[in-house]
């Protein structure tokens, strides 16, 4: 059953994942699609996690299905990857570091702030 719930869920994020990126205009060899789907991701996720662990009444196989499933193919490390090492490859040394930098920092701060959100709508006791 768990199998199934990851795949339902990586089923799902996969196509979202496409689909978003193709409607995301790319400029200038910078791989604005997968930042943009990873920043998602990262807020997503540090509020989604954080929240069911707040919510004792959540089933634990919606962290299968949403986080692991879900979110897990929506996001993309392999091709953060590979887009990096293009623009290494490309000269575009500069926009290579600033990718890192800015995926790396910028997702580490919306999954903090997910889950500030998360810990912020458990205290005022909204449980949705």
């Amino acid at each position: 059953m768990n199998l199934l719930l990851v795949m339902t869920g990586g089923f799902f994020g996969a196509i979202c994942r496409f689909t978003l990126g193709e409607w995301i205009y790319t400029n200038n060899g910078f791989p604005l699609g997968t930042f943009l789907i990873n920043l998602i991701g990262c807020f997503i996720l540090g509020w989604f996690l954080t929240f069911v662990s707040q919510n004792k009444k959540i089933r634990p196989e919606y962290t299968l299905l949403i986080g692991t499933g879900f979110i897990g193919s929506f996001t993309t490390f392999s091709t953060f990857s590979v887009e990096t090492l293009n623009l290494f490859q490309e000269g575009l040394i500069f926009m290579g570091i600033l990718y890192v930098l800015a995926t790396t920092v910028s997702g580490l701060v919306l999954a903090y702030v997910g889950r500030k959100l998360a810990l912020s709508r458990e205290r005022e006791g909204d449980v949705m």
